[in-house]
């Protein structure tokens, strides 16, 4: 019996070694890379407009029943919102008030929420990042006093998971002062300022610092210029119309910024149309074939397949860490007859009837 015994116990070393053996080394003795692990993986929607579409009193529906659309994302698989904020916006729209509502909404349907901290009163991107006008007149002392003051302020009353410390930010944020190209080390003080705070008021809330483009030259340009910077994410924008239809660059540039920076990388804001046509009389940004990428048509099949793509390629990326939809929510609320309606209602996640549409089911698994 003792003899029985010891033989199983040396059976059953032989084969735990053996499994332990082939999980960790290849044939020829290499080391085998781990999976990666997706359970924190990152399905975002900006939906920064639906406040003012909800007023407007639009009504989604999901089939067949209207559904909050909070609702709608989370059933979907999507695991966390995405919301813009503006300091002082001429219509309160995207600020602060605005924004802590729907954020808490967004924690109350179990959501996370990142916020987009544009760090202006109105839109924020490469080609303008204009300083609120109530720092207009600041010396650079004070601005960045006052910038500490009001990311300490976002923190108290939002508590994000996710910071996004500027949107879009390829030549840096609150010009003229914090011109990238013009006055770079102005740029990185205050960004090192920005990092600093929430590392002392919210230890747990990631930092992201965003990039519009997937460009491998311009995003190592950028961020070696920000290297300094204590952060977490990179962040990066995606749209076919503005940085290529080629989507293997995604891949090759999220493995190359996340080697050379060790960081985990997001898509953090993508879309892609369902049709070519328009429910306003709005311009859209994208309307013509010749800015579709090929195998993927402007068709409800066409919008999902893409997202599935685009996500498929974060996921195969060892430093992979989500992706976010931008303009989901967008729809014409203004009327169909609108001049200053939306650019994006043929890239939202509703048809024109404002039913859901098969992009969800990109945000499953």
């Amino acid at each position: 019996m003792k003899k029985t015994f010891l033989t199983i116990v040396l059976l059953l070393s032989v084969l735990l070694q053996t499994a332990c053996s082939s999980d960790s080394e290849k044939s020829d003795g290499g080391t085998v890379t781990p999976p990666v692990v997706t359970s924190d993986f990152i399905k975002a929607a900006d939906i920064s407009f639906l406040p003012e579409i909800e007023a407007a009193g639009v009504v989604f529906t999901n089939n067949g029943k209207t559904e909050d659309m909070l609702t709608t994302l989370k059933t979907a698989g999507c695991n966390t919102i995405r919301i813009r904020l503006w300091k002082d916006p001429a219509n309160g729209h995207s600020g602060l008030t605005e924004v802590k509502t729907l954020a808490q909404r967004v924690k109350k349907a179990g959501l996370k929420v990142w916020l987009t901290v544009h760090y202006s009163d109105d839109w924020a991107d490469p080609a303008v990042q204009t300083t609120p006008a109530a720092w207009k007149n600041l010396s650079f002392t004070d601005l960045k006093a006052a910038v500490a003051s009001y990311t300490t302020t976002i923190l108290t009353e939002i508590n994000p998971d996710i910071i996004q410390i500027g949107n879009e930010i390829n030549t840096g944020l609150l010009w003229p002062q914090g011109h990238l190209i013009n006055q770079e080390a102005q740029c990185i003080d205050l960004l090192k300022t920005m990092s600093t705070t929430i590392r002392s008021k919210a230890p747990s809330t990631k930092i992201m610092i965003h990039y519009a483009g997937v460009s491998a030259t311009d995003t190592n340009w950028f961020f070696t210029k920000v290297k300094s910077v204590d952060y977490d994410y990179i962040g990066l924008s995606y749209y076919p119309i503005w940085h290529g239809k080629d989507l293997g660059t995604i891949k090759n540039t999220i493995d190359a910024l996340g080697k050379n920076f060790s960081k985990k990388v997001l898509i953090a804001e993508t879309a892609y149309p369902f049709t070519l046509g328009y429910n306003d009389w709005t311009n859209n940004i994208v309307g013509l074939d010749s800015q579709l990428v090929s195998g993927y048509p402007a068709t409800a099949e066409g919008q999902k397949n893409f997202v599935l793509a685009i996500k498929d390629l974060v996921k195969s990326s060892t430093y992979g860490q989500g992706f976010a939809y931008w303009g989901g929510e967008w729809v014409s609320f203004k009327g169909n007859q609108a001049t200053n309606g939306s650019t994006f209602e043929n890239q939202a996640f509703y048809d024109f009837s404002n039913k859901a549409l098969p992009v969800l089911q990109a945000f499953t698994n």
